[in-house]
């Protein structure tokens, strides 16, 4: 130990050196010799060395440094090279590791944070038929691979037929690696233990869904789960749909709920059928015209992209709360969810920040450090499809794999059966789409309404698309209150 007070140095060794690190411009270096011990005090931001008697200036923080017995000229020599490294070093030098540390903590704290919850349960859903559309890419493809590796029938349902055979293949080879092999002397390969197959399916088409929906219909007796993933983004709100739609008001809205409908007879045959549709955050900006709540007609000076997509996408939250209303009592819920923010998909090839080569090297590192990718986006709709502890859950809006509240015009069941009948109408006016069951008489006459004007396609178009409906029947249907 070694101690300062009344300006002298005791100790108990001979020969050592005393250190103090704490900064100051006042601090001493002092090389005293008092009887036979030799003592060397040295501060970092100080150059005054001085022999003699010790001046007590707050030293705190010792340290001993005992010395070899040596002569004292030596120790001497290596006591001022001591001291000479200590003064031409840098404090600043070591905060460097400190600082990249918190650096570091913070990027992995902000990026376990913006990833979200995972799926909590791994129920299997053997045998299960589960459609899911946009399947080929992005969080389709997750959703595809999550639900054929829980021992599903996955039927994907991609525009791009190419690109959704392609991506089967990859789900299947991927499985089929993470598989056991029972037996060494086994043939089969192991891939080919989980049925993923492509469909063609065009939402820009209410004929290309009409096709589709009879074809499974016609191939499989029920369909267990259908996922509504498939959409578009800063599409050109200029150029509207073979139909006459706006783009996004289609391939968001219109198509996927022409879809359920046609399908819900064999939903029903499901013990458990589940609808779910993807939404997002974008819904709370949008508001609905029922002047013209699915931009039929004013596509081309109405709406500017994003506000066209935040639309829609308030439409299907809506179509999901009533349609959820008018399921009751049956097996088969609805819900609606958002991944999020996801980087990756297919959703932002047309969006600004994928406008260039520059403008992505900028934006990529802020796009993986503050959105989801494409997995940790999936896991929201993995749980709706699977979770037995959401076998009666049904109308309620997800985020994080939890239920959360919408906007308040998501929340408006006036608005949304507004919006539900105006959308039958419409589709009937187009498709000539029936539902499968008797109307009651207060609603009868209100769906006997013409449709708007603008809502009409042309009678080529529209004679056209009435023949492809002629090959899916569907029932009719009550929109009770």
């Amino acid at each position: 130990m070694c101690t300062c007070h009344d300006q002298r140095v005791v100790s108990t060794q001979r020969e050592f050196i005393v250190i103090t690190t704490v900064p100051s411009s006042v601090r001493v270096q002092q090389l005293c010799r008092a009887d036979d011990v030799t003592v060397r005090f040295h501060s970092f931001h100080s150059s005054i060395r001085q022999e003699g008697k010790v001046q007590r200036k707050k030293v705190s923080k010792w340290r001993r440094v005992p010395l070899k017995k040596t002569h004292t000229h030596t120790k001497i020599a290596s006591m001022e090279r001591l001291l000479t490294m200590f003064e031409e070093a840098d404090p600043f030098a070591t905060w460097w590791p400190t600082i990249a540390a918190l650096a570091v903590g913070v990027v992995i704290t902000v990026r376990t944070l913006m990833s979200g919850q995972r799926c909590p349960n791994d129920n299997q859903i053997n045998e299960q038929i589960v459609v899911v559309t946009g399947g080929n890419g992005g969080i389709g493809f997750e959703i595809a691979q999550a639900l054929a590796g829980r021992g599903g029938r996955i039927i994907l349902a991609c525009r791009n037929l190419k690109a959704g055979e392609r991506a089967a293949g990859i789900i299947k080879r991927e499985l089929g690696c993470r598989t056991p092999i029972i037996s060494p002397d086994e043939d089969d390969d192991p891939a080919d233990r989980y049925f993923v197959e492509a469909r063609y399916l065009d939402l820009c088409s209410l004929r290309s869904v009409h096709h589709f929906a009879s074809q499974l219909m016609a191939e499989f007796e029920r369909i267990d789960i259908v996922i509504h993933n498939a959409g578009v983004v800063f599409a050109n709100t200029h150029v509207p749909t073979e139909d006459g739609f706006e783009r996004h008001s289609q391939v968001n809205y219109l198509a996927p709920f022409l879809l359920t409908q046609l399908l819900l007879p064999h939903l029903r045959r499901s013990e458990q059928g589940r609808i779910v549709f993807v939404s997002a955050h974008a819904h709370q900006a949008a508001k609905i015209d029922f002047d013209d709540p699915l931009n039929v007609g004013t596509w081309a000076v109405k709406f500017h992209a994003r506000e066209a997509f935040a639309h829609s996408k308030l439409c299907v939250l809506l179509a999901t709360r009533w349609l959820a209303r008018e399921l009751k009592g049956t097996a088969v819920t609805v819900n609606c969810c958002t991944p999020g923010l996801v980087r990756g998909t297919r959703h932002f090839r047309n969006s600004p920040l994928m406008s260039s080569i520059c403008v992505k090297a900028v934006t990529y590192p802020w796009m993986w450090l503050f959105m989801k990718n494409p997995y940790e986006g999936a896991q929201c709709a993995i749980r709706l499809a699977t979770d037995p502890q959401l076998k009666e859950v049904t109308g309620e809006y997800f985020n994080d794999c939890e239920i959360v509240q919408s906007s308040e015009p998501g929340q408006d069941k006036e608005l949304a059966k507004k919006l539900y009948m105006q959308t039958i109408r419409t589709l009937e006016s187009v498709t000539k789409l029936t539902v499968d069951k008797e109307l009651p008489l207060e609603m009868e006459s209100e769906l006997r309404l013409e449709a708007p004007p603008d809502a009409e396609a042309d009678s080529d178009a529209e004679t056209e698309t009435n023949r492809a409906a002629e090959g899916a029947s569907v029932d009719r249907q009550t929109l009770v209150e």
